[in-house]
């Protein structure tokens, strides 16, 4: 049963500061060949723009978000509503835009601008559906390099990414490794672990089972949203540290007012926390191109690159890596993103780690710019 305060999700989503650029084929082809076998024949990138491109174009940056954002990290002339990352990017930020030309792409895959499962096949008009070809991090990747080329960028300052995002600017340096100087990776990793492979399955599995999955060719008006709801909530759990749940609620009951009248229905504070932020996210991404970014994610793998993971990290050519971890996240936890610099230092490449104690788990490069911050402000005084 539908939920009455869920709205269906009107596609595309896009914000409206976000502009479109279509991309060429590759290879002198007219499609956009996938790593995994598919092909688009029409692929288009939704991005937003901060500074001036530099007259020797040797200023620019790339932005990857992670599975979920639009390409508004930041407010701009266009769309004064803060971004996804507004602490971190503007003038005078760490992120300086006053000093650099940032590109923010949304991700191929998505919802909000870029080719996805809810954009129209040409080749039948209707939307790809559960028909769209299999996704690759590397394919993300691909599609943010060929924006970039079309923006008359050839060679990158840095590539950075968050999360999902910093998967696709590791490959984006496994790909193009002489395209770019810089590397920022931020709570990310070479490949999935099996723990967060299997909080991933278990959303996706979740999506499926809600019968308005209809194998990925659902109407808009009768999407999977019951399916959206559960995954999100368990996404969100996965999201933060237990250690925050403490210290933000404990055993709160939220006031009698606000209690279900259902049975089993919500007690708690943090149950009460759940709902709310599932049901603002149900009605803004589409299911299919939540399960298929969020596939990408686990077959993502830097050992495919070069037979294992350090063989893979030394194919990139950057001057310097920086690497963030937090404490206390468990999805992408701190030994992976040891693996990234050591690997990259094995390689004989300028890399650094960089721990912050933060409590918000894996979301902590959304929330806490007292850490952040000053870390990647420092990564670009010294660059």
């Amino acid at each position: 049963m539908t939920h009455p305060d869920f709205q269906p999700c009107t596609h595309n989503l896009t914000p409206p500061a976000t502009r479109i650029i279509n991309l060429p084929g590759d290879y002198g082809q007219t499609d956009f060949v996938m790593r995994l076998g598919g092909r688009l024949a029409q692929v288009q990138v939704g991005y937003e723009t901060w500074g001036t491109l530099s007259r020797n174009q040797d200023n620019a940056i790339l932005i990857f978000t992670g599975l979920s954002p639009t390409a508004h990290a930041a407010s701009n002339e266009e769309d004064d509503t803060a971004g996804w990352w507004e602490y971190m990017v503007g003038p005078g930020k760490a992120i300086d835009t006053d000093r650099f030309f940032v590109v923010c792409v949304n991700s191929l895959g998505s919802c909000f601008g870029s080719t996805g499962p809810s954009s129209h096949d040409p080749a039948t008009g209707k939307p790809y559906g559960g028909n769209f070809p299999e996704l690759s991090i590397e394919d993300i990747a691909k599609a943010g390099h060929h924006a970039m080329r079309e923006l008359g960028v050839d060679h990158v300052h840095t590539v950075i990414g968050p999360s999902m995002g910093g998967m696709s600017a590791l490959a984006y340096a496994l790909q193009y490794p002489d395209e770019l100087d810089y590397l920022l990776v931020i709570s990310a990793a070479c490949r999935a672990l099996p723990f967060t492979i299997a909080v991933r399955s278990l959303q996706r599995e979740i999506i499926r089972c809600d019968p308005g999955w209809q194998g990925g060719n659902y109407e808009l008006d009768a999407e999977p949203l019951c399916g959206m709801r559960l995954a999100r909530k368990l996404g969100l759990m996965s999201y933060r540290a237990a250690q925050e749940w403490r210290q933000r609620f404990n055993r709160a009951r939220v006031p009698a007012h606000r209690a279900s009248d259902e049975m089993f229905g919500v007690e708690f504070e943090v149950e009460s926390y759940l709902e709310y932020n599932a049901k603002k996210f149900v009605g803004t991404f589409d299911a299919n191109s939540y399960l298929y970014l969020s596939r990408a994610m686990d077959l993502f793998d830097v050992a495919e690159h070069g037979g294992t993971v350090n063989a893979g990290l030394a194919r990139v050519h950057v001057r310097r890596t920086l690497v963030i971890g937090v404490e206390s996240d468990i999805l992408f936890p701190l030994e992976q993103q040891e693996e990234i610099v050591t690997g990259l230092n094995k390689a004989g490449r300028e890399a650094e780690l960089v721990v912050l104690p933060s409590i918000q788990g894996h979301d902590s490069f959304l929330v806490d710019a007292e850490r952040f911050s000053p870390v990647v402000q420092e990564f670009f005084a010294q660059i």
